[in-house]
C-alpha cells in the first residue's frame, strides 16, 4: 500500500505579514495512521524540500499525541524536510493521495495545475483522494471526465465559514472553503465547529477541521480496503 501526501509550499498569510503553511496535526495524525497500517508514505509539495509549518500549529495548546510523536521521530522529520516536487512524483506508483490542510493550500495547491492533474488522474484511475480542513480547497478547479466540477453532487466537507470566522481570517483568505464547495455544486455537510466530522463519498474522502484528521485518514484506508 503506497500513499502520497501532498503539502503546501505557501507561507504568507495574505497581506498580514504573518506566516502560514500546513497545520502540524493535520499532517502528523494521518501520517501515523498510514504508517501504522503498514503503508509506504511519500511526501511531496509544489516546491519540494521543507514545507512551511504554520507557527500557530506548533504552539503548546495545539499539540496532540501525534504531533508529540512526530517531534520525537527523526525519520519522519527527515522525510518532511525532503519532500519531492510535484514534477518528480510518479502517480502511477501510488494507491491513494491525501492532502493535509492549513491555510497555505488556499493560495498554492488550489491553483496548482500539477496538483489539479494529480487529483483528476487519481480519481479517473479509481484511486481514493483525501483532504482535511482547508485542504478541500484543492478541489476548486478539479473536474470530472465530463468537465463538471469533481465535487458536484458529492457529499463533502471542509473548514466551515463559522470556523474561519472563529480564527478571524474571513477577510484575509482568498476564498472560503465552505462557500467554494457549495458554489461548485457539492452536497456540503458539516458538524459542530471544532468537532470531528468526515464525509466519505466513494473515492472522495474529506474532513472538516484539525479534529477530523485521524478519522479522515482512517476513512481513506477504508476506501482502499
Amino acid at each position: 500500500m503506497k500513499i502520497l501526501m501532498i503539502l503546501t509550499s505557501h507561507d504568507e498569510l495574505g497581506g498580514t505579514g504573518e506566516k502560514t503553511g500546513f497545520w502540524l496535526e493535520e499532517f502528523a495524525a494521518p501520517y501515523y495512521v498510514f504508517v501504522d497500517a503498514g503503508a509506504e508514505v511519500t511526501l511531496a509539495s509544489p516546491k519540494g524540500g521543507q514545507p512551511p509549518l504554520d507557527p500557530k500549529s506548533d504552539a503548546d495548546d495545539a499539540q496532540t499525541a501525534a504531533t508529540r510523536r512526530f517531534r520525537s521521530d527523526p525519520l519522519a522529520q527527515e522525510a518532511l524536510a525532503n519532500t519531492k516536487t510535484l514534477d518528480d512524483v510518479d502517480t502511477d506508483w501510488f494507491d491513494a493521495v491525501f492532502y493535509p490542510g492549513g491555510h497555505g493550500p488556499l493560495w498554492d495547491l488550489a491553483e496548482d495545475q500539477r496538483s489539479i492533474a494529480i487529483i483528476q488522474g487519481f480519481y479517473r484511475a479509481e484511486k481514493p483522494v483525501g483532504a482535511v480542513c482547508h485542504a478541500p480547497a484543492v478541489f476548486r478547479h478539479t473536474v470530472d471526465e465530463s468537465g463538471e466540477p469533481l465535487v458536484k453532487g458529492r457529499r463533502v466537507t471542509g473548514f466551515t465559514n463559522s470556523e474561519e470566522d472563529g480564527v478571524g481570517l474571513t477577510d484575509i483568505v482568498p476564498f472560503l472553503v465552505e462557500d467554494m464547495l457549495k458554489e461548485r455544486g457539492a452536497d456540503y455537510s458539516k458538524g459542530d465547529d471544532w468537532q470531528s466530522h468526515v464525509c466519505a463519498d466513494g473515492l472522495l474522502i474529506t474532513g472538516q477541521n484539525p479534529a477530523s484528521s485521524e478519522a479522515t485518514a482512517r476513512a481513506l484506508l477504508g476506501a482502499l480496503a
